[in-house]
């Protein structure tokens, strides 16, 4: 039921953000005096609807998005009155035009801003401090975490029954102990417990020093024999070295919270880090197309791929089911930025491709002026369709690719 749950949570809100999207557009036309007839949340059959002046508002029998149709959009449309011609959208200024096509971007990159300041506020949010690194992991405290068992053999996995248990959990070591020496070799960090226990001889007694709830204690623990390559190198050379069985604890807060002023900081730095992240996600979007053929035709399935509203929604559920509920207001935000940020690409039927021929057409315009020349005119939008038919057709198929991903071997968040 928590699974479901946090499935109903992110699709409805994705439902909303683009329904509001779609109010954005209709908000900002009626401001100008465009002429806006239909605003409708979902797309086919009527459920329901009413009349309030001359714009139709309903709702559709399929939950996927919505549309508002503003008179006019471009000089081509052929179903304008011609008493709404003086009201039609290609006729107003370029720079309201612009407003009205990214008033929907708008919309959503005020929801995700709104929704980082209360979850600064409220949940906290993740800290840049949180190692990332190998290196800024090695300067955490020596603090463990308890292992079930050694994996000898060079990859990361769960394990197995057949496995040796670990050394710390035979020698009455616990999760939250922290490490002071080995060997008599004192150590601070946990990169410090590495060096020591890699060179130390192996199936061999250790003595380990350390401090449980305040109090110094000694123990001998026998160190198991395990395949790694040297520290720093993982794809070096792979030779025999001694293993505790334990990880490192880390004690940075993957967390952090904030009074209400501090929130807005916060919010300002995880917009920027945001904004870069999705640019650098943009880019890599062709280059992850094979790799999600790969998920879909039997091989693993890479953490780093796109996802579609599918996978989304069963991300959201994972959280949910297992209490991580910042997850799913993480989720919710970047979502919302990320489609912000991609209606505005300049490709029809993107708005920002209708932002970019709006501004082509002004810039050429003044541009023919210079030079004494005719103005142009507007640009034939009909002689764009192959291009943006091009586009929608690419569009389809990624999405339908990410969507097949989703179903066929999802991401996961946690273990199954």
């Amino acid at each position: 039921m928590l699974y479901l749950l946090g499935v109903v949570i992110i699709a409805l809100g994705i439902l909303i953000s683009v329904s509001l999207h779609e109010a954005g557009h209709m908000l900002t036309a009626k401001l100008f005096g465009m002429k806006v007839t239909r605003y409708f949340v979902g797309f086919g059959p009527t459920v329901w609807s009413f009349q309030r002046g001359e714009t139709e508002y309903g709702l559709k029998a399929v939950p996927l998005g919505g549309f508002c149709k503003i008179v006019g959009m471009t000089p081509q449309d052929d179903d304008v009155d011609p008493a709404d011609e003086p009201r039609a959208m290609w006729r107003f200024p370029v720079w309201k035009r612009s407003i009205v096509m990214g008033a929907g971007s708008v919309t959503h990159f005020m929801l995700a801003i709104l929704a980082l300041w209360f979850a600064a506020i409220f949940m906290g949010l993740p800290n840049p401090d949180f190692p990332q690194t190998e290196a800024q992991v090695r300067q955490e405290p020596a603090v463990i975490a308890l292992a079930d068992c050694v994996v000898v053999e060079n990859v990361q996995r769960a394990c197995t029954p057949n496995d040796p248990p670990s050394p710390a959990a035979q020698a009455q070591l616990r999760t939250g102990d922290r490490i002071t020496s080995v060997n008599g070799a004192p150590v601070s960090t946990w990169g410090g417990v590495l060096d020591v226990i890699r060179r130390a001889p192996t199936n061999t007694p250790a003595t380990i020093d350390f401090v449980r709830d305040g109090n110094p204690q000694q123990v001998q623990v026998p160190l198991a024999s395990v395949q790694r390559p040297p520290l720093g190198d993982p794809s070096g050379p792979v030779s025999p070295v001694a293993a505790l069985g334990v990880g490192v604890s880390i004690q940075t807060p993957g967390m952090v919270k904030y009074s209400a002023i501090g929130a807005f900081g916060a919010t300002a730095d995880y917009t920027g880090e945001m904004a870069v992240g999705t640019l650098h996600a943009l880019q890599r979007i062709p280059e992850k197309v094979p790799a999600l053929w790969t998920a879909i035709t039997g091989g693993e399935r890479d953490a780093d791929t796109p996802i579609s509203v599918v996978g989304a929604s069963r991300l959201g559920g994972e959280a949910v089911a297992n209490d991580a509920w910042e997850i799913l207001v993480l989720l919710f935000i970047s979502l919302n930025f990320f489609v912000g940020i991609f209606n505005l690409l300049p490709l029809l039927p993107l708005d920002g491709g209708h932002i970019a021929i709006a501004w082509f057409e002004r810039v050429r315009s003044w541009i023919f002026s210079r030079l004494g020349r005719p103005d142009p005119g507007r640009v034939d939008y009909l002689k764009l369709m192959p291009v943006t038919y091009v586009v929608i057709l690419i569009g389809g198929a990624f999405t339908l690719l990410t969507v097949t991903a989703d179903v066929v071997n999802p991401i996961t968040l946690f273990s199954r």
